[in-house]
């Protein structure tokens, strides 16, 4: 049997600091490179879900899976609570928006170049 040359390993973890950044090789806390990313980009679609649990029955539009970080994702959250006249708030990189409000969202964000869902009921 023959192996199968093998890429060069890297380092992932170290006993000095914990955890690697794969991107910069710095400890997770000190990592300079995911200042600038989203935590998970997913599948590069946007979905839009109604909740209720924990709200007294009050229906909130949730928006998911936007590939946006910091200043810009507080930026559409600000101007998707200003199109729909509510409010709303930024919560775990997912946006709250008052009401349900799926489809006046759907057409702000479709306008805006984002591939958009509604999902759940």
């Amino acid at each position: 049997m023959s192996r199968a040359k093998k890429s060069p390993q890297r380092l992932v973890y170290s006993t000095d600091g914990g955890r690697l950044c794969p991107q910069c090789h710095r400890s997770v806390t000190e990592c300079v490179c995911a200042n600038d990313r989203p935590a998970s980009i997913g599948d590069g679609v946007v979905r839009l879900h109604r909740e209720t649990k924990g709200r007294g029955g009050k229906a909130v539009t949730v928006v998911k899976g936007i590939p946006l970080a910091g200043a810009e994702l507080k930026a559409l959250a600000k101007a998707l609570k200003q199109k729909c006249g509510v409010g709303g708030a930024l919560k775990d990189e997912n946006i709250e928006i008052q009401g349900d409000q799926r489809e006046m969202i759907k057409a702000e964000l479709e306008k805006r170049g984002f591939q958009v869902k509604i999902a759940g009921g």
